[in-house]
């Protein structure tokens, strides 16, 4: 039993947060969060119904069509996301402490993270400075004066999954509040402690009334918000499946839509390359928050000849991680986050066994861990692209080694997928691997490590997802463009 984490509380989790306000739910269901590592009870929240989500989204309604919010110039709105900022920086063990309880990550990893999340807040405040909201033009269809100016798409439905609440909710709701978007942000049923703390943020912060919401909901009152001729712009990162059941949805209405969804990343490693230290960084990277990250590499692709060496090289490095109570400073992985999906991925374990894989490690339930949703990090050999276990996103720590004969076939098996959200290239040579990069179909190429950037800009090809977040390219989509062509400037931009 733990003894040494202190007590912890939200202030209002009786209550949503909707239009500024703590109020009471509509109805009385109760949604409870467990503890992935010991399977104690954690939390109870509301769930969310469906007059729930039309007063949520009223209240956003109304801050962005008469509030001030959409009115302040963005130097103004930057003012605020800096107060966001600084009170991210004084929460930042509170959210690292729910982020591992609910969702497994190792607590050291998820503190490093939450004290990033601070910087995403002021990058968006400095676009205030630097970013084109408005650009002057000379018209070429009449007036004198042409004008291109950017301006908030409206009432923005972000939607997070458990994995990483922390990370995923920064970078929806921080452009679209610097966009000057009112959010309502709905949070996954196994994980709204994160959610819940940034509402007290922005509370704290004195974000106008209705900015940004907060609901905890299932997947009926989730389409509801999906579906609710209020909302402009839905964000939403989470499963393919549930990816295409919003786009249709999105698609009906002409709502704005940014998927964020799942992968089967690929790690092509090249014969110049010492199998030592990939399977070294592969051990780091493929039990980070236990396999249960959409671009996490889990399609190693090498050639026939060096297989057997790099599987060996990952039985010794995968069988040092410690896995177990993710608060110990030791403990390399953590668990999954429930019960059900330690099954989901135990089955997709049983079903690399059956289609004639090598299992090289793991594949089991740690013996020393009789409590909590563990499994060990496992890898399998001699895997076909066309199996099971290399076609589909199984979310855990499960990797597919696939043989290849030559750089071209590891080319063509990297993109033989219809996922194309990350991929690694492990070459020493810079020339090669741009080369390789260039002709792969995923939004973003590493060298020499799985590799990810928030700060440029992150998002599939094909079935991985649709726009971009992060960077500037994280705020185009919760922008509409506008051109307004005059025939004289209005005074403050004369000069």
């Amino acid at each position: 039993m733990r003894t040494d984490l202190s007590p912890f509380h939200l202030a209002h989790p009786d209550k949503l947060f909707i239009g500024g306000q703590w109020i009471a739910p509509s109805g009385s269901r109760r949604i409870q969060v467990i503890d992935s590592a010991t399977e104690d009870p954690f939390l109870s929240v509301p769930e969310a119904e469906e007059v729930d989500v039309d007063r949520a989204v009223a209240a956003a309604r109304k801050a962005f069509d008469e509030g001030p919010w959409p009115r302040m110039t963005p130097a103004e709105r930057a003012v605020y996301m800096r107060a966001i900022a600084d009170e991210l920086d004084r929460r930042s063990e509170d959210l690292a402490r729910v982020w591992t309880t609910e969702s497994g990550v190792v607590n050291s990893a998820a503190r490093v993270t939450a004290k990033t999340l601070g910087d995403a807040y002021r990058y968006y405040a400095s676009l205030a400075d630097t970013f084109p909201f408005i650009e002057k033009h000379h018209p070429k269809g009449g007036g004198n004066f042409g004008l291109l100016v950017r301006e908030p798409v409206g009432v923005a439905a972000c939607i997070i999954p458990w994995n990483g609440p922390l990370r995923l909710m920064t970078f929806k709701v921080a452009p679209a509040l610097m966009a000057g978007c009112a959010v309502v942000l709905k949070a996954s049923p196994e994980a709204p402690s994160s959610p819940y703390l940034m509402a007290e943020i922005c509370e704290a912060a004195g974000l106008p009334p209705g900015v940004f919401n907060v609901l905890t909901a299932d997947r009926q009152v989730s389409e509801y918000l999906v579906r609710h001729s209020g909302v402009d712009k839905v964000s939403f990162t989470g499963s393919t499946l549930a990816g295409k059941r919003i786009a249709s949805i999105c698609g009906e209405r002409i709502a704005r839509v940014t998927l964020e969804l799942g992968g089967k990343s690929a790690g092509i490693v090249l014969d110049d390359y010492d199998l030592d230290l990939v399977a070294q960084s592969l051990s780091k990277s493929a039990t980070y928050l236990t396999g249960q990250a959409c671009s996490s590499l889990t399609r190693i692709i090498v050639s026939k000849h060096r297989q057997s060496q790099l599987l060996e090289a990952m039985a010794n490095h995968f069988g040092q991680i410690k896995v177990g109570d993710p608060f110990d400073a030791q403990t390399g992985m953590g668990p999954l986050a429930t019960a059900k999906h330690r099954e989901r991925v135990e089955g997709f374990i049983a079903k690399g066994c059956d289609g004639g894989g090598k299992l090289v490690t793991g594949g089991k339930r740690p013996q020393h861990t009789p409590r909590g949703h563990f499994v060990e990090p496992t890898v399998f050999g001699n895997i076909s692209n066309n199996s099971v276990i290399a076609r589909e996103e199984i979310f855990g720590p499960v990797l597919s080694v696939i043989p290849v004969e030559n750089e071209q076939a590891a080319v063509l098996t990297a993109n033989d997928s219809v996922y194309g959200l990350n991929a690694s290239v492990f070459t020493h040579d810079a020339e090669r691997a741009y080369a390789i990069g260039r002709q792969l179909r995923t939004g973003t190429v590493g060298q020499n490590a799985f590799r990810s950037d928030f700060s440029i800009a992150f998002g599939g090809f094909k079935q991985s997802g649709l726009g971009r977040e992060g960077g500037v390219e994280g705020l185009l989509p919760y922008l509409e463009t506008k051109t307004l062509i005059l025939d004289e400037l209005p005074a403050f931009l004369r000069n």
